[in-house]
């Protein structure tokens, strides 16, 4: 990863020094006009770090969900997760999505039987009241769970955009022993995360970058996979 690709990016730029965490002083280079700037050299180790991580995990046959429920990150995330065909969140984390995933398979057996209703025209034998109903109940299933509808099992990995924002996710993968990536901005507490991506966690472009590199590692992992099932054949 070349470090000026980063910079025209603006992975460096933190927040005002007034908001920073101290967990973050060894991933700052320094100050410019009251704003952090983000030692670039760490956020590179960082992405390597985590690529190899992720390589190594979905090569073992484990799976990752990528998380990302802010606006300007939601349409990243679904791009690079769908890209390495990986599992996604970008809505909003509903509460027990790993840890009730049992309650969130049931949510998705649902949403297969309205779609079914709609595939096969059953819907339409009901009132125009309860089509309503009936079609307003699988977008908001869709909705919710689009991104994690074909998650049989639970993730062996979390890449979360925004550890501040997405609280709920980091709490049930805490609790589950689920190894979180994250991207690190200068008010973020970076202990949270198993693997520290520092960088900024606002910016389409800074956000697009970092994950386009942890959805290459996958893919990578994914071909070793493959290849090794298939000389065991």
């Amino acid at each position: 990863m070349d470090i000026k690709d980063l910079i025209e990016a603006g992975v460096h730029f933190g927040h005002k020094a007034s908001r920073w965490h101290p967990g973050m002083e060894r991933y700052i280079h320094g100050v410019h006009n009251s704003i952090h700037i983000v030692d670039l050299r760490e956020t590179v180790r960082g992405m390597i770090r985590a690529s190899h991580f992720l390589t190594r995990l979905v090569e073992a046959g484990h799976e990752v969900v990528f998380v990302g429920t802010k606006p300007q990150a939601r349409e990243i995330v679904r791009q690079q997760a769908s890209r390495c065909g990986m599992h996604y969140v970008v809505t909003r984390w509903l509460g027990g999505t790993l840890t009730n995933f049992n309650t969130i398979r049931s949510r998705l057996r649902r949403l297969e039987e309205l779609e079914g209703m709609e595939a096969d025209g059953s819907i339409n034998l009901r009132s125009k009241k309860e089509i309503s109903r009936l079609r307003r109940e699988r977008r908001k299933i869709h909705r919710n769970l689009e991104g994690i509808r074909r998650m049989s099992k639970l993730p062996g990995a979390a890449v979360i955009v925004d550890l501040r924002r997405d609280d709920i996710a980091v709490a049930e993968c805490k609790l589950l022993g689920i190894p979180i990536i994250a991207i690190c901005d200068t008010d973020t507490d970076p202990s949270i995360a198993d693997l520290v991506i520092p960088g900024n966690d606002d910016a389409y472009r800074s956000i697009e970058i970092i994950l386009s590199r942890l959805s290459d590692a996958v893919m990578v992992g994914r071909d070793k996979l493959v290849a090794r099932q298939q000389a065991e054949e």
